[in-house]
């Protein structure tokens, strides 16, 4: 049996002061403190900024209120999630980053209440940090879920994991993984992909060669894992058996378009700072804002940054109120999203010319964290394949229940206007 996550009954009003809260802590607080460009975030700054966080009211907005969080529903998640993405540790500070963002939500929705004081509790104050072990070496798991290579064996009353994981994102130091199998069928169950709580320090768990990756923020890297004749109980079955597919899904849509709210919040960093160079540097006589060249390249950010934020609103609404039917438009506004807030941020480095590229300023950085992500939860072109093999069945769909088809060319006779 499980419950809910409690939310708070938030209005507009409540998420505003949350945002304007969230807002002043990553500016006075959070940035002075980020790591240069190219390094990452010391546990013992995380900590301390952390804490700092819980103090000032706005650590895990999204986590229900009885794990320490502030109960916001996932409707009003993205301003609060662009506050605390303007600063590229910020969301590791706020709890509130992958891959610990997107398990927190699938535990507080289908995990027992044991697993929830077990591992989420633990999550969701920032004492431990997780890991989702799913993608596979080809040609297991990746874009195909349905390739899934891992192995789940019942053995009396354990289960026996084994497989080979890769960008493990979040594995190093990680306290537990959610690791997806392929159960065997057995008497009281059907076969399927399924999930499994697995602390890391259970024997057989192994991190292997890290993958070296041109982003940062993500703490822990994205290792190669390996589970060989790993035994777990019953208890450590994460919802039920053979619908490991379907909870990924739930996990998924959410996870994306957290994705988006972050590195929208870095995008809206990065024209911050290109709008203060534009405005106080001169070229051929003039301000560089007053140029048209410049103007071109911030007019076209305005419009992605404006068209990305619609997509993401529009989204988490449908997402609160039907996920099922939420999870083809957040394929949508992640491929628009990923590949809207890379053409910003390669603007604004374009127009803070030779410092844009150096470590003088983090906009390079920047490019290196939000370029993984026209690729990792499903890269561009596999959602593209996806977008429209929906679009073509939700067509023949229609026409087959009766509305007019539109395909044919109209033979219009002479004389015909």
């Amino acid at each position: 049996m499980t419950t809910a996550p409690t939310r708070v009954q938030h209005t507009q009003e409540t998420v505003e002061e949350l945002r304007l809260k969230v807002r002043r802590f990553i500016h006075r607080q959070v940035i002075p403190a980020e790591p240069r460009p190219g390094e990452q975030l010391d546990a013992s700054t995380r900590n301390r900024l952390q804490q700092a966080a819980k103090d000032a009211g706005v650590f895990a907005p999204h986590v229900g209120v009885e794990f320490g969080g502030q109960g916001v529903p996932i409707e009003w998640w993205s301003s609060v999630f662009q506050e605390a993405g303007y600063s590229s540790i910020g969301p590791a500070v706020l709890n509130c980053m992958a891959p610990d963002e997107g398990n927190m939500h699938m535990l507080g929705l289908i995990a027992t209440e044991e697993q929830k004081e077990r591992f989420l509790a633990p999550l969701a104050s920032g004492r431990i940090r997780s890991c989702f072990g799913m993608t596979e070496p080809h040609p297991g798991a990746g874009s195909d879920p349905s390739a899934l290579r891992a192995t789940a064996r019942r053995e009396g009353n354990q289960w026996v994991l084994n497989g080979h994981k890769r960008f493990s994102s979040g594995a190093n130091g990680a306290g537990f993984c959610i690791f997806m199998a392929h159960a065997d069928a057995t008497d009281t169950t059907p076969e399927g992909a399924t999930m499994f709580l697995v602390d890391m320090d259970t024997p057989g768990v192994h991190i292997g060669e890290p993958i070296h990756t041109i982003d940062r923020a993500i703490i822990g890297g994205h290792p190669h894992m390996y589970f060989e004749d790993v035994r777990v109980a019953d208890d450590a079955v994460l919802g039920e058996v053979g619908r490991g597919n379907k909870y990924a899904q739930a996990r998924l849509g959410p996870a994306r378009l957290t994705h988006c709210m972050r590195w929208l919040g870095l995008a809206r960093r990065a024209l911050d700072i290109a709008l203060d160079r534009a405005d106080r540097r001169e070229l051929f006589g003039s301000e560089m804002y007053k140029l048209g060249m410049a103007q071109e390249l911030i007019a076209q950010c305005e419009i992605d940054i404006e068209t990305s934020d619609a997509i993401i609103t529009k989204t988490a609404r449908l997402l609160a109120e039907d996920p099922k039917a939420g999870q083809n438009l957040s394929s949508i506004a992640k491929v628009h999203c990923s590949e809207a807030i890379y053409r910003v941020i390669d603007r604004c480095i374009q127009i803070c010319g030779g410092d844009g590229v150096s470590d003088g300023l983090p906009l390079a950085q920047f490019l290196n964290e939000v370029r993984p992500f026209r690729i990792y939860d499903g890269s561009t072109e596999t959602h593209k394949f996806a977008i429209s093999r929906r679009a073509s069945s939700r067509r023949r769909r229609e026409v087959q229940a009766g509305a007019p088809y539109q395909g044919d060319a109209v033979v219009r006779k002479e004389g015909d206007r």
